[in-house]
């Protein structure tokens, strides 16, 4: 038997119409789809009926397949001559742990097509058209996480970060420990920063404070990201407005005291 082909498939950060059409023409010819807990009931609905669906998405704190079994379910349905979804929320090698599953392929000798996604990033910096470069704020953009199997990656960060850099920590979790990491590289305490909660759906919520009050912020849904740089300024507080709690409207207005104004 032929052995089959697998796409490793970026769904974007949850909005549907942010699926490309290669991802989409990917789905609609598959026969069986590994798909993240997270991509939406929209985008599996484009899945055609026969194909199989296997959701391995990982969730924390609950029993989810783990990565050698992800990547075993991979190989086994190729070795069966199928074309082999597999569907990743943002975009497969953004902190998508795409990179381990292209190896595990590649080892087996298994034929593999990565389609890039949206990553959560520059979904939710879109959705609240807040640049996240712009000339004379932030020339620079670093992208890191807040998870990781190491318990110490997140002081790998670098010593010192530049002060007109933007920082997009994706699953930020601690925020004690953030907050640490910020100020030790050089961040400054009154720097604004967004968390922003399940972006670019219509449950997203937006909270908007500084490096300093960070640790007083609310719990949100995740999935999370954290966005920390002078570029939070520019957001459309018109768009903000709609995400915010009243408490939240507040902070905000700290930050910028034009916003509150502005999303009347």
């Amino acid at each position: 038997m032929e052995t089959g082909k697998v796409f490793l498939v970026g769904a974007g950060p949850g909005d549907p119409e942010l699926l490309t059409l290669k991802a989409a023409k990917a789905l609609r010819s598959a026969d069986v789809v590994l798909h993240d807990e997270l991509v939406s009931a929209e985008i599996l609905a484009l899945i055609p009926s026969h194909a199989t669906l296997i959701n391995v998405g990982k969730r924390a704190g609950q029993k989810s397949a783990s990565q050698e079994e992800i990547n075993r379910l991979l190989v086994q349905h190729a070795f069966l001559g199928l074309q082999v979804v597999r569907l990743k929320g943002g975009d497969p090698f953004v902190f998508g742990r795409g990179g381990e599953e292209l190896e595990a392929l590649r080892k087996a000798g298994i034929n593999v097509e990565v389609v890039p996604g949206v990553t959560a990033a520059l979904g939710a910096a879109a959705g609240l058209q807040l640049p996240l470069t712009q000339r004379e704020v932030s020339s620079t953009l670093i992208l890191v996480t807040g998870s990781s199997r190491n318990s110490n990656h997140i002081a790998n960060w670098p010593d010192r970060i530049p002060s007109n850099a933007t920082v997009v920590v994706y699953m930020p979790g601690d925020l004690i420990t953030l907050q640490e990491r910020l100020l030790a590289s050089g961040i400054a305490p009154e720097t604004p920063c967004a968390i922003i909660s399940q972006a670019t759906t219509e449950f997203e919520q937006v909270h908007v404070t500084t490096v300093r009050l960070l640790t007083d912020s609310p719990s949100l849904a995740a999935p999370r990201l954290l966005v920390v740089g002078e570029v939070v300024r520019l957001a459309d507080p018109a768009r903000l407005s709609a995400k915010f709690s009243s408490l939240e409207l507040n902070d905000f207005s700290a930050v910028n005291p034009n916003s509150a104004e502005s999303a009347k």
